[in-house]
């Protein structure tokens, strides 16, 4: 690991920054570095000055992503405050990449906007970007208007539905830019209507996710091309915990790692797993269900790193 020297930094620069604290399932070795900007400016001096070799990894709150036990050879950049305010204006919604779904949601609904879909999705707006997260047939993409991001350049630039390309579970960014927000203009209804969705929302969240264990949301997306009417090969009414629940893999386990009991396309850290436990686990079960029915399971976690023993790369 290179030593770096950034001059005029606001932020804080951490250096072999254990990242299992920052991730929800609680796994992964050390990045490089770790970078904490303090503004906007302060984010894209840094970039501008960075070496161009060193590669840069953004990263939310960690809820849906596997590090490696061998670590990430890169810079971490993780939005904090000054990233996570949430302004409503008129009938659209502006968040910072580091605010969190559920604030988003409760935020607007306070405003009699209906992005109420949020506020089960785990993470902050930045990852419900980057994923088109979506719930109860509703995605980010559809109530999307623009995004901010700063460039690897160190640039601010404005970005649109036609530069992020969305696709079920997918977009697409500039590699090593950074989301730092986004707009919405979603449907407007009154503040109580959704409050109480929200409520049924949770409780139904609560009854069938196991929302108490340690996992980071789905682990596989639900397989394409599955439609109960047949006139369309972009829906997903085949669910991934079928398929799993058809291969036998609900409850299985490898090492610290477990299959959900309560939810199988939950991957969960029981107590004492390693993110090898985890992603071997997750590929026994896509082992599984290709041989019980043919389909190939896509991971849902992103899944980053070196594995423990892999050679170390210089740079």
């Amino acid at each position: 690991m290179n030593t770096l020297n950034i001059p005029d930094l606001r932020g804080r620069l951490t250096p072999d920054r254990a990242l299992s604290e920052l991730t929800w399932l609680r796994v992964g070795g050390p990045a490089d570095y770790l970078f904490q900007p303090a503004d906007i400016e302060d984010l894209c001096t840094f970039m501008r000055r960075l070496p161009q070799k060193v590669a840069v990894f953004p990263m939310g709150v960690g809820s849906n992503l596997i590090v490696r036990d061998g670590g990430l050879r890169a810079v971490v950049i993780r939005l904090g405050r000054g990233f996570n305010g949430i302004e409503i204006d008129g009938d659209q919604v502006t968040a910072g990449a580091a605010a969190l779904d559920a604030h988003v949601a409760r935020k607007a609904a306070d405003a009699g906007l209906d992005l109420t879909f949020l506020r089960t999705i785990p993470g902050s707006i930045g990852g419900a970007l980057r994923m088109n997260a979506g719930c109860y047939g509703t995605y980010t993409a559809d109530h999307f208007v623009s995004a901010q991001a700063v460039t690897r350049a160190g640039e601010v630039v404005t970005l649109t539905a036609d530069d992020l390309n969305f696709r079920y579970r997918q977009s697409d960014l500039s590699p090593g830019s950074v989301l730092i927000s986004a707009t919405f203009a979603p449907p407007k209804a009154e503040p109580e209507a959704l409050h109480a969705r929200i409520e049924e929302q949770l409780a139904k969240r609560d009854e069938t996710q196991p929302t108490k264990d340690r996992s980071a949301g789905s682990t596989f997306r639900n397989p394409a091309g599955f439609s109960s009417t047949g006139k369309a090969d972009d829906v997903h009414d085949l669910k991934a915990w079928k398929v799993i629940d058809d291969a036998g893999m609900r409850g299985a386990t490898i090492g610290g790692a477990q299959m959900s009991p309560k939810h199988s396309n939950f991957l969960i850290n029981t107590g004492a797993a390693t993110a090898d436990d985890l992603e071997t686990l997750g590929e026994e079960v896509r082992k599984k269900v290709y041989a019980s029915s043919g389909i190939r399971l896509e991971w849902e976690i992103m899944r980053v790193g070196e594995k423990l023993g892999d050679p170390v790369s210089q740079g």
